[in-house]
């Protein structure tokens, strides 16, 4: 009997329900991962606008250089101390939450450092500060890793640093303009703002996948046990290094330009901008090239032979084409095995443990920045000059190709 005019046969009419479904699983998918990433945009919002308005900040609170220093050390100390509680938390409590409360402490601290009249509340509130971008950090990147499959770890690890980059490429880019017309402090205010109202758009419209949401519940002695591994150790070392010279340039980057090279702000403000635009594609490059190559360690060890040498030649380099030359160059491998790095521990652990295992290793990361950060500070009121300290960022980045050629030896055991 053939069927009736106008009715579905229950073979098609399967079919179409099952590609509605996809559509629907790819749209919620692409929601998702857009609103994670536009609340990840003002992560770093509030670190760098100090490090690009550092002069002006200095001459209104009357601060030091190596006061100075520690207000970005102050940031990264509280939220190195905060990563393996806050992946924890995420792991236990429920990535959303958690995400959303980092993002709203965040987004609120950046807007009330635009008020600050003093040296100590601004160190009081970049401290705060580090705690939420823990919170955010540690579960807006289990989040994206549990919208993509294995097979795409790393890319989908590297999208976290896209959102974090394009928050820090607005600020680089609008920034300077807003400096100029309303003061230092209303970028700040208004980036903080517009930061508030992103996170109660995620609390709306973001949501958990099944493998979060069916996941069995982490134990403090799961995460504490980490600590016996050798092998995390060894990542935890990677990661000192990566955000430990990722920070220190970041940091006194537009310093070095600003008062050594004696370039304009506005100047300034668009080569960090430029710098900016190219970490976010290189780092997402890095880690599809990991994906495709089955070979995180080769990404890893190639990036931090070309850093040492980048790094090491800003600290020489007089001619402005060249410094600029350089720091395109350097910035393209900075962060280039970010995604392989994170994925490198989800592989051997497995995904139960992906923001507990992402706390760990960036609270070595976060023990870098802190460190390269206070000690350029540090050295340059002491010597006058930024060389020393980028030296001995070029000596770690070798150190790190060291331990990345150990790491290599132990995932083939």
């Amino acid at each position: 009997m053939k069927p009736e005019k106008g009715r579905l046969r229950p073979g098609r009419a399967f079919l179409i329900i099952i590609n509605n479904m996809k559509v629907v699983a790819i749209n919620n998918r692409a929601v998702n991962v857009f609103v994670v990433m536009l609340c990840q945009s003002f992560q770093t919002v509030s670190v760098a606008g100090i490090a690009l308005f550092l002069p002006s900040i200095r001459s209104d609170l009357d601060l030091s250089f190596t006061q100075a220093g520690t207000l970005s050390a102050a940031t990264i100390f509280s939220y190195a101390l905060m990563q393996i509680p806050a992946g924890y938390l995420a792991d236990r409590y429920g990535l959303k939450r958690i995400f959303f409360i980092g993002v709203l402490g965040t987004t609120f601290l950046c807007l009330t450092f635009g008020l600050v009249p003093r040296y100590w509340h601004a160190l009081v509130n970049q401290t705060a500060s580090g705690i939420f971008h823990a919170l955010l950090f540690q579960a807006g990147l289990a989040l994206l890793a549990s919208w993509f499959g294995a097979e795409r770890r790393a890319t989908a690890m590297g999208l976290s640093l896209v959102g974090i980059f394009a928050g820090q490429l607005l600020i680089n880019a609008l920034g300077p303009w807003l400096v100029e017309h309303f003061g230092w402090r209303f970028p700040f205010i208004s980036f903080g703002f517009v930061g508030i109202l992103a996170s109660f758009i995620y609390l709306r419209l973001g949501q958990e996948s099944q493998d979060t949401q069916s996941r069995e519940k982490l134990r403090i002695a799961d995460a504490l046990r980490l600590f016996r591994h050798r092998f995390m150790w060894v990542c935890g070392i990677i990661q000192y290094v990566r955000l430990g010279v990722m920070q220190g340039i970041a940091f006194w980057l537009p310093t070095l330009l600003i008062d050594e090279q004696g370039l304009a702000l506005q100047v300034t403000g668009s080569i960090i901008a430029l710098r900016t635009l190219l970490i976010a594609p290189s780092n997402l490059l890095g880690g599809y090239i990991s994906d495709r190559l089955k070979r995180p360690t080769a990404v890893m060890g190639i990036s931090l032979v070309i850093l040492a040498m980048t790094t090491a030649a800003l600290a020489k380099v007089n001619d402005v084409a060249l410094l600029i030359a350089l720091i395109f160059i350097n910035a393209i491998f900075i962060q280039f095995y970010f995604g392989p790095l994170f994925a490198v521990p989800v592989e051997k652990y497995g995904t139960h443990m992906a923001g507990t295992l992402s706390g760990f290793g960036n609270f070595f990361a976060n023990l870098g920045a802190f460190t390269f950060t206070y000690l350029l500070g540090a050295l340059k009121d002491q010597t006058g000059y930024f060389e020393s300290g980028f030296y001995a960022m070029a000596g770690a980045c070798l150190l790190g190709l060291i331990f990345t050629v150990l790491l290599e030896g132990m995932r083939r055991h």
